[in-house]
């Protein structure tokens, strides 16, 4: 029944009374679990790095805490940082894949 609801909301409609087709789009959310290895594009190059890989998912000492930091590191000059993994959720910064 769940998964109709979810089909039923994602898929595009028509609005009959100016036959145009609506569609709705959904944003996946992130979870720090799967983002080892994914691709980001920095929205603001600085010193040539556009392009990063997540290198490391810092997983806390105690398996209750929820994980937090993340380390990318720039392809281009294979500089790495930790950054908050939540960070890269803001669009205004970071793009998901190598745009």
């Amino acid at each position: 029944m769940f998964n109709d609801i979810i089909n039923d909301m994602t898929a595009p409609i028509t609005d009959s009374a100016t036959s145009t087709r609506i569609a709705f789009t959904r944003k996946n959310p992130l979870s720090p679990k799967k983002l080892l290895l994914s691709k980001w594009t920095a929205v603001g190059p600085a010193d040539k790095e556009k392009h990063f890989v997540v290198t490391r998912v810092v997983l806390p000492d105690l398996p209750a805490v929820r994980i937090e930091w993340v380390e990318i590191e720039a392809v281009h000059s294979r500089r790495s940082s930790m950054l908050r993994w939540r960070d890269l959720t803001d669009g205004s910064r970071w793009r998901q894949g190598w745009l």
